[in-house]
Formats: C-alpha cells, structure tokens, sequence
C-alpha cells in the first residue's frame, strides 16, 4: 500500500505515478500484480474533474500492469491524497527480498534518479513544466518490464528506490554485513538535476538521507561534489530498481534490458567485502 500527497501539477499525470508507484512494491519482489484497491482523500469543494483525472490515471496505469482496480475507499480531506494497496502473487521460494545481496554481485539500476529535486525546483517555480516533464515519464513508467526481465536471470537482491534514496535502499540491500564500491560518473541522472543541487535546491527529505548515509558510514571520495552526494541520496517517487546478480550475467542482463526497453539501466558498482559504501 503506498499513497501521496500531489507531487505534479496534472491530476492525470499524478494518478499514474501514485499507482505506478504502489505497483512498485510488488514488482521489487519478483512478483506478479493480480489486483489493486485505490485509496484516496479528495477536499470536498474539489472539481469533479479533477477527481476524475487523477482516478483515470491510476486506472490507466493499472490497465498498463495487466490488472484492475476493482474499488477502494475515498474519504473528504482538505489535502488531497491518492495511490492503491495492491496485492500481487509469487512462489514463496522465488521471493526476490531486498537484503539478500552477494559478495561479488554487480549492482544495476533501471531508472534516471533525481525526481525529488526537480519536483522540489518545480514546486517553487524555478522550473517550468518542460523541465520536469522527464522526470514525469520516469516515475509514470511501471518497474513491470525490468521485473520481468530479472526473472530470467540469478537476481539475488532487488529493491525499488523511493523516499530513502539510492543510498537508503543500497545500504538495506547490503543487510549490514556487506559493503559497496559506487561508480558515481556511472549512476544516470535526470536533466538538470546535478545543477539545481548546485543551487541547494533539494527536498527536506533528502538532506536527511544524506546524513543518514554519512551516519552509516558511506564514504565519498575527494572526486565526488555535493551536489552529486545530494543526488545519490535523492529521495525518489517511482524510483527504478535496484538489482544485484552475478558478474558474469551482467552483460546478457544488461543487453536483455535495453532490448526490453529499459534503456536507461546502467551497471553502478558492485557489492564487496566489508562494511559500509565507497561512493568514487
């Protein structure tokens, strides 16, 4: 179950990615999605219009998924709110966990980060919708083609990155008996994203994931400026998944991918020997 709070200015536009990002849970399992219940909280002064948008996208996301949303709860609130409880099936002996990572794992992540950010810049109006416009498409894509795509092959961890950040949701997939060397000029970003948190212009959300993964014990090398710490640490909406597997499937995983049409996945690093994350 995963709801929020508008994050884009098109109610369509944020109906889907309040599903999509609900539907993400279940696909970071390995699993498959069978049904979902929306739940949303609407001011009672609102236009049914704009009600009407925001439930047809979670509809139209859910249609992307295979499934339907057959009912759910709507209660008044003066904030709006939106997203689904899905349910989803998967063999208990297939279950893809989140904390299971190997030694030696080469570590892929399917989507752009930095969604935070400029959905940060675009709520202060210091971008316009244009420019947030990619990191719309992004979260409004569905994790459903690389989930699938990961269980042709011996994924051992998987995750989807939300409002920990990348280096929240790496640091569980470690299990706190691993550690992780990150490519920081390998890890895709979203446009404009390094030069808005040039300009600090970051979430709450994201400081503190940052100092959380100093607290932990994440380690920057002299090469990597603030302003790609703040992006690594970026707390995501819809994020993409991360996945660990083996070294030596990761170039026929790779290219499975792109076929797919998750273009935009990239080899980031690799999980080691050792505590903590070494980010050059």
């Amino acid at each position: 179950m995963d709801f929020f709070t508008p994050i884009v200015d098109d109610p369509y536009d944020y109906g889907r990615i309040a599903a999509a990002n609900a539907l993400s849970d279940i696909y970071a399992m390995g699993a498959t999605p069978l049904f979902a219940l929306a739940i949303a909280a609407f001011p009672e002064d609102m236009s049914p219009a704009i009600v009407g948008a925001i439930l047809r996208g979670g509809v139209d996301s859910a249609a992307d998924a295979g499934i339907a949303i057959i009912g759910g709860h709507t209660i008044k609130d003066d904030e709006p709110k939106y997203g689904l409880a899905v349910t989803g099936i998967v063999h208990p002996q297939r279950i893809l966990r989140n904390n299971s990572g190997r030694e030696g794992d080469a570590l892929v992540l399917t989507k752009a980060i930095g969604t935070g950010i400029l959905t940060t810049a675009r709520r202060s109006d210091i971008i316009g919708a244009e420019e947030l416009a990619p990191a719309v498409r992004s979260m409004a894509t569905l994790n459903r083609r690389a989930a699938e795509c990961a269980l042709r092959f011996g994924v051992t961890a998987m995750t989807d990155i939300t409002g920990f950040g990348l280096l929240g949701h790496l640091r569980e997939m470690l299990g706190g008996e691993l550690g992780a060397e990150i490519d920081a000029k390998s890890v895709p970003l979203l446009p404009g994203v390094l030069a808005l948190a040039r300009e600090e212009i970051v979430p709450g959300g994201t400081r503190s994931n940052l100092d959380a993964a100093i607290e932990a014990g994440a380690r920057f090398s002299d090469a990597v400026p603030q302003e790609m710490r703040l992006a690594l640490a970026d707390a995501q909406t819809s994020g993409g998944l991360l996945i660990a597997l083996p070294q030596g499937e990761l170039e026929a995983f790779l290219a499975a991918l792109k076929s797919d049409g998750v273009a935009e996945a990239r080899r980031i690093g690799s999980i080691v020997r050792g505590v903590g994350i070494a980010i050059a």
